[in-house]
């Protein structure tokens, strides 16, 4: 893997008291050369701005960095009109957009909202035919006729936009299984590493799965939502007892991330504070200007 094919960005508040910092943030990172920023989607809590009324926003304000929403509350985004929108932004955007896929997390929130409640392996049966008619819906093309058990469309004409690469946030293996056959990138759930035992347990459904529908696993990424703390001293440990890593100096960034692409396969890293919220300006800065362009270059000599 080269150095370009690894993706750093960052985790971003949406909470409307957040909104002052959100542009200038997502700005500096993009003056800073990171390649992506992430936007929760809760429609339900009224505090939050819109996950995608925000990434058009901020899309419109930046140059180079790509949005995505980590990850999108598919229940509530109807497939259809969720193709409209993901390859809306990609035209309006020149294709910076992700589009992360959930299928529902906050499920007793989520039918508060309206949305008929399912079970959980409907749920997951939904979220498959989302990412197939998504990507139906996209590229150009003869128009699309899909007959599914959740989603119905007929003789609905593609945009001629190329569909976003789809990254999931599986957990389920029922979902890591939908993830190796028709999805782009895995985020692993609950913050986990490439050292973790869920990681370990689950990147082998996925791969397995893409493998039975004749794709190579190699071409599903994996990129980490990695919450930490970078320090001015190199820390005795930079995992706690349980293994989860809590950060260190910029070497001691350098040197992980640096091992989990070369020798643990990964992708791409999201930054988020060590409270799993995002970063604030110092750590966001340390992250874009120190620790990334050091891996870039680490990666690149390998």
């Amino acid at each position: 893997m080269s150095a370009h094919d690894v993706v750093f960005g960052f985790g971003a508040h949406s909470g409307i008291e957040d909104l002052p910092e959100l542009l200038p943030m997502v700005q500096q990172a993009d003056r800073d050369g990171l390649d992506i920023f992430t936007l929760s989607d809760h429609p339900y809590l009224g505090g939050r701005v819109d996950a995608y009324a925000a990434l058009g926003f901020i899309l419109g304000r930046t140059q180079h960095i790509a949005g995505f929403a980590n990850v999108t509350n598919l229940p509530t985004r109807p497939a259809p009109m969720l193709a409209r929108t993901v390859t809306s932004l990609s035209a309006l955007s020149g294709g910076r957009i992700v589009l992360g896929m959930g299928a529902g997390g906050l499920w007793d929130r989520i039918a508060d909202m309206g949305v008929p409640l399912l079970s959980p392996g409907d749920a997951v049966d939904a979220f498959e035919e989302a990412i197939v008619l998504v990507k139906l819906l996209s590229g150009g093309g003869p128009p699309v006729t899909y007959q599914g058990k959740h989603y119905q469309v007929n003789q609905i004409e593609p945009a001629p936009v190329p569909a976003p690469p789809v990254w999931t946030g599986s957990v389920g293996r029922k979902s890591l299984a939908a993830t190796g056959r028709v999805a782009d990138g895995w985020i692993p759930g609950h913050a986990a590493d490439w050292l973790s035992r869920r990681y370990r347990t689950s990147r082998p459904v996925i791969d397995e799965a893409a493998a039975s529908a004749g794709r190579d696993p190699r071409e599903i990424r994996t990129i980490f939502n990695f919450p930490g703390r970078i320090t001015d001293r190199p820390m005795p440990a930079t995992r706690d007892a349980e293994g989860r890593w809590i950060g260190g100096s910029v070497g001691q960034w350098v040197e992980e991330l640096t091992g989990a692409v070369v020798e643990h396969g990964a992708s791409g890293f999201t930054i988020f504070s060590a409270d799993q919220g995002a970063p604030g300006r110092t750590l966001l800065a340390r992250w874009a200007q120190d620790v990334v362009p050091a891996v870039r270059e680490a990666v690149a000599k390998q």
